[in-house]
Formats: C-alpha cells, sequence, structure tokens
C-alpha cells in the first residue's frame, strides 16, 4: 500500500499527464479544388518562436489547402525558404532585403507564376509604402490573376491629419492612393486582388478614412471583408485590439465570380489548427489571424474556349534580338495585344482585327531584358507569354 507522500506524487503525475495531453486541433479546409483560393495572412516576424513556429505554419498551410497565401512579417527569409522546400505541393518566393518582409506561397499544382516584383521602391515612396507592395502576376485555369500584397504603416490615433506627412493615417491614404492609381494605369482591365495588413479599419468615418479612396467607387472596386468588418468582434482579424485590419479589395472583373453562391470571404480561425487555441497560436504563430476569398468562378469569366496558355501565343524567335513574330490564336469580339516589361509598363500595344493570325513586334529601340506579351479579349486579360529580349 501507497503511504501519503508517494500517493500525493502519483496523483502530481496524473495531473501533468492529464493536463500535457494535446487536444485534437480542427482540420482548417478551406480551398476546394473547384475555386479559386487567395489568403493574406500576417505571420508576426516569422518565425517568432523558431522551428516551433515554423512546424505550427506549415501544418496550418497544408490544412487550409489553398491556392494563393500573400504573407507579412517574414522575419528570417533563409528560415522561410527551408519552410517552404518541405512543404508538399508548394512553392514560394520572400523578398530579400532586411527593408520588407513580404511573401507569397502558391500551389504548384494550380497556379503557375508570370513574375513577382516591387512597386512603388523609391525612396520617395517610403513613407505611404514602409514595405514596397507585392504583385504577383500568375495564371489560374488559363486566366489572368493579379496580387497586390501590402503592409502599410502601423498604428496612429484614429484622426487623419492631412497637413501632416508624418500622420500615420495620412501616410495609409496616400498608400491607398497609389494603389488605385497604379491598378488604373497598368491593369484597367485585369482581375486583380489587394490584399494585406491594411493596419486601419474599414469602417471608419469618412472624413478619417484611409481607404475612402477606394470606396468612393463601388463600380470598380469592392472591399469583400466589409461584413466583417461590420460584423462580430469574434471574427475579426486582429483579436488583440480588437480590431480587423487585414483586408481583401477585388476590381470589377472579379464581381461576377465573388456575387456566385459557392464563393466565400472569412476570418480563417487558425488558432483552431492548433492544440491549444488561442493563446497557443498567439504565442507561437501570430497576432493576426488569415483572412480569405474563395471565388468559384463563372464561365463567362475567360475566354468562350479556354486554351492551353503555353501553346496560346507562340512567339518565334524567343529569345530575340531584333524582332519577333507573335501568332494571335482565333477569338470573337474586340481584342488587342499589350506587351509590358518587368516593372508593368507598357512598351507596345496594338489593336487586334478578328481573323489577324500575326503581328511583327519590332524590338531595334526596345532595352533587352524580359517582357510580357498579353492578349486582351473583350476586356478580359486571359493569355500571356514570356518574351526574352537580348542586345
Amino acid at each position: 500500500m501507497l503511504n501519503p507522500k508517494e500517493l500525493a506524487i502519483l496523483l502530481i503525475f496524473s495531473i501533468v499527464t492529464v493536463t500535457a495531453k494535446p487536444q485534437n486541433p480542427k482540420v482548417l479546409g478551406f480551398g476546394s479544388d473547384s475555386t479559386l483560393e487567395v489568403i493574406t495572412w500576417n505571420l508576426e516576424q516569422f518565425p517568432k518562436e523558431g522551428q516551433v513556429t515554423i512546424n505550427y505554419v506549415s501544418d496550418i498551410i497544408q490544412s487550409l489547402d489553398v491556392d494563393v497565401i500573400a504573407l507579412q512579417e517574414i522575419g528570417d527569409i533563409s528560415l522561410f525558404n527551408q519552410m517552404v522546400m518541405n512543404l508538399d505541393g508548394y512553392d514560394g518566393y520572400a523578398v530579400p532585403g532586411s527593408y520588407t518582409d513580404l511573401a507569397y506561397i502558391y500551389k504548384t499544382s494550380t497556379i503557375e507564376v508570370n513574375r513577382i516584383y516591387e512597386i512603388y521602391t523609391a525612396s520617395s515612396y517610403w513613407a505611404p509604402f514602409p514595405r514596397p507592395p507585392l504583385v504577383l502576376d500568375f495564371q489560374y485555369k488559363n486566366l489572368n490573376f493579379i496580387s497586390i500584397n501590402n503592409h502599410l504603416k502601423c498604428c496612429g490615433d484614429g484622426v487623419m491629419d492631412t497637413g501632416d506627412p508624418e500622420d500615420e493615417e495620412t501616410r495609409r491614404y496616400r498608400a491607398n492612393i497609389l494603389l488605385r492609381q497604379y491598378i488604373d494605369e497598368f491593369f484597367p482591365d485585369n482581375r486583380v486582388f489587394i490584399v494585406g495588413d491594411m493596419n486601419d479599419e474599414l469602417t471608419d468615418e469618412v472624413s478619417d478614412n484611409v481607404f475612402q479612396i477606394i470606396l468612393n467607387d463601388p463600380e470598380n472596386y469592392l472591399f469583400v471583408d466589409m461584413d466583417i468588418a461590420n460584423g462580430s468582434p469574434g471574427n475579426w482579424s486582429y483579436p488583440n485590439w480588437p480590431s480587423h485590419i487585414d483586408h481583401i479589395a477585388i476590381t470589377g472583373e472579379l464581381f461576377p465570380a465573388f456575387e456566385n453562391q459557392g464563393s466565400v470571404i472569412q476570418t480563417i480561425k487558425a488558432e483552431q489548427g492548433v492544440s491549444g487555441g488561442w493563446s497557443v497560436y498567439e504565442n507561437n504563430v501570430s497576432d493576426h489571424r488569415p483572412v480569405g476569398i474563395k471565388l468559384l468562378l463563372p464561365a463567362g469569366l475567360g475566354f468562350d474556349s479556354p486554351i492551353d496558355n503555353k501553346a496560346a501565343i507562340a512567339c518565334y524567335p524567343n529569345p530575340l534580338q531584333e524582332s519577333t513574330t507573335i501568332s494571335i490564336p482565333p477569338f470573337k469580339g474586340s481584342a488587342e495585344l499589350n506587351i509590358s516589361n518587368l516593372s508593368g509598363q507598357s512598351v507596345f500595344t496594338e489593336s487586334l482585327s478578328e481573323g489577324k493570325s500575326s503581328i511583327i513586334w519590332n524590338t531595334t529601340t526596345i532595352p533587352g531584358g524580359i517582357y510580357f506579351a498579353r492578349m486582351i479579349v473583350n476586356g478580359k486579360t486571359g493569355i500571356v507569354s514570356k518574351l526574352i529580349v537580348i542586345k
């Protein structure tokens, strides 16, 4: 028979054993084979707890099973790259350098990356963009999409003082003006996602609302998470304040997809994907929850008869030096061919008539580099090919 001391030790051991037994986390599954998913997720100085964080984040990503994840606050690019290498079915890119913290992870079986690049990198834009926005130009099911990942200036007093260039709200307000200007100029007909930790609320009064330049144009822009912002604090992306500061906006080209019954926008309670819930998640992963959009694309969003992107625009020769012949696949309606450089600036545009089969692009005055030919049919960009000019 055990004496009182032995019984006490046994009882303590039993309590510790039961307490330490892990819970069974929920499967977060957000993605599906029939939808395009784009998620924004601030990882709060990844990896905040080293390998423990990496393990949690990897498990959550695999459980979510989504197409594109736009990430903010990548503190260690080397460890990020190592994590991506070990993810099953995913690839990724993080901007090198200590002044930025943006990255993408994408599913290789569904996403074909055309290019990833930063915008507004000049020092004159550092006030509105302490981290230059990161653009992902990609193909999904023969359709072209653009995602612009942001991490805007934090903090402030909630009051916008446009007379003070250092005012935090003013800096975020200027950032949204520049984002809209960039999209209006370079992606007027594209399917664009504006995503990220925007560090401000959609529901502020008009006079202090940093998003007003976008909210004022409901025919062309929509913050799809507005209902979340107006809803229960329990569904907000930043529970500690609490506030909802991680957002997703789309351009009008994506409105038909978002209006489909199978499309969804939600804050993903990623803490349900770890044992221990919010406290374990916050201590080991992030103080932000992901926000995700799932789009069921309507049949008429792209070309009536989708064709293989890789064979859609044949360019010969490619690489090229002085000129190349670009073949044009059959189409109905209005169309144009646009060629842009790595910065998204257009260097060539020509309207196309039905029955036109090819165009010769002369590059004698074009500097060497990588360019992208886009065929835009009835206002929708659906075919992209990469061109290499050698000088």
